[in-house]
């Protein structure tokens, strides 16, 4: 008997699914939601993920460094250091200040961002290689313009130097053209007074353009100006009998987990700076921190995390107008059954039994409109860069303007794992608006469903 109570279950849920139309209303509902959510969220997902990866790439694992634009000494021994240990793959010194470009050819200039580096060093840490554009799988020579290699070159960010086109692209030309940029700088002792106060103040020389670098980062790509380390030093004044830098960037081996990976560099860093306490320049040392990519590069990725915490938020309230739905439809459905719930109740079905019934029925809406969602969303997704390709070629519409956004393809990598935690919220919120109409399913008396007065 209990078998026969458990198939009708299934037949009786089968038949409410089938037959009755209002039900498609509720599975077009699902199923419109869980296609928004797949595709929103995957976009977003991806933006958000290869903006991080940009700001990693940028950095390496994590920095030792100062904001102080006047560094800190002894850097040359705590690179050793860090080289020396087992968790360490690779460490490059930095020089972080700014400047005033001015190209030789117009009065007009600009303040910039300069990051002075050992490139083949850098590389180990960062991707820098593979931000450059002559000078890719050649990276020693970065700073060797091809027209001249003994002039003393610079990379500069790629927005500083082309326009990006309407589709994300850049055209360059078949070699770096020949132009001197003028870059000057306030020099600082160590204790951050001018260092050429009673002469010109500043230092100003010629660098030539030798390439470019895209790292996908808009701010940087349009400010930042590369230049070899030791010029970066005489430039900034961080030269002389103890050499100073703004920051140690530090790649982990691939086995080592970031936070423990920046503890050691912190224990290791603290007794660095014990030694050093009675030393000459030990004073540079107190404005140094060590942190994590994460936290060095916190004021970027930030405001790109708050949008994707509001989204989420944003489509939580979706959620609820699903719950809402489903629970309206559940209501219709129990109302126009009630004299078959009398009938099951006059059989000996249980109130658990009922509520069964309509939560498996509730199940078989949020599985089919989920998947139908997930199959439209990832179809969709393939072919989202097309369309938009199509829309631009026929009405000029983008979604983001190139021209003005760091954005090449509109993200499309579906992850299994959020189709399946989108799959099971939906299919959760289909059970958990069916709730309430199940229950007071199971509640109904069998003698007033089955009253003759209302067969």
């Amino acid at each position: 008997m209990k078998h026969g109570l458990d198939v009708y279950k299934i037949i009786l849920a089968s038949r409410y699914l089938v037959k009755r139309r209002i039900t498609y209303f509720a599975i077009v509902a699902v199923a419109l939601c869980v296609f928004i959510v797949v595709v929103v969220m995957t976009v977003l997902t991806g933006l958000v993920s290869d903006f991080k990866q940009a700001n990693h790439g940028f950095t390496g694992d994590c920095v030792v460094g100062t904001e102080s634009l006047v560094g800190f000494a002894y850097f040359q021994e705590l690179a050793q250091k860090l080289e020396q240990q087992e968790y360490v793959e690779a460490v490059s010194p930095v020089i972080k200040s700014y400047a005033f470009l001015s190209p030789v050819w117009t009065e007009r200039g600009r303040g910039v961002q300069i990051l002075g580096i050992e490139p083949v060093r850098h590389s180990r840490v960062t991707n820098f290689e593979r931000t450059l554009h002559y000078r890719k799988g050649n990276v020693d020579k970065a700073f060797e313009p091809v027209y001249d290699p003994n002039l003393p070159g610079c990379v500069l960010g790629i927005d500083l130097v082309f326009e990006r086109g309407p589709e994300g692209d850049y055209t360059f030309d078949s070699s770096p053209i020949r132009v001197g940029l003028a870059i000057t700088c306030f020099p600082l002792t160590a204790k951050g007074a001018l260092a050429r106060a009673a002469t010109g103040l500043v230092n100003t020389k010629t660098f030539y353009f030798s390439d470019t670098s895209h790292t996908g980062l808009a701010r940087t790509d349009n400010s930042l100006v590369y230049l070899p380390l030791e010029q970066a030093q005489l430039m900034c004044g961080m030269d002389g009998p103890a050499p100073r830098v703004s920051a140690l960037y530090v790649k982990f081996k691939p086995d080592v987990a970031l936070q423990t990976g920046c503890d050691n560099v912190a224990s290791l860093w603290q007794n660095f700076k014990q030694q050093k306490a009675e030393a000459k320049y030990a004073y540079s040392l107190d404005t140094v921190t060590v942190q994590s990519w994460k936290e060095y590069r916190r004021g970027f990725v930030a405001a790109m995390e708050k949008e994707e915490t509001m989204m989420i938020v944003m489509f939580s309230l979706v959620g609820i107008t699903t719950v809402f739905i489903v629970f309206v439809v559940f209501y219709m459905v129990i109302s126009h059954k009630s004299k078959d719930i009398g009938v099951l109740k006059s059989i000996g079905v249980s109130n658990a039994n009922i509520m069964q019934l309509f939560m498996g029925f509730a199940f078989s809406v949020g599985f089919l409109g989920s998947v139908i969602g997930v199959l439209l969303g990832w179809l969709f997704l393939l072919k989202m860069n097309q369309i938009e390709g199509w829309l631009f070629e026929k009405f000029g519409f983008q979604l983001w303007d190139r021209t003005i956004y760091a954005i090449g393809d509109i993200p499309s990598r579906v992850e299994f794992q959020v189709l399946v935690t989108i799959t099971l919220s939906a299919i959760v919120t289909c059970l958990m608006g069916a709730l309430v109409p199940s229950w007071q399913a199971a509640r109904l008396s069998p003698v007033e469903t089955l009253h003759v007065s209302r067969l």
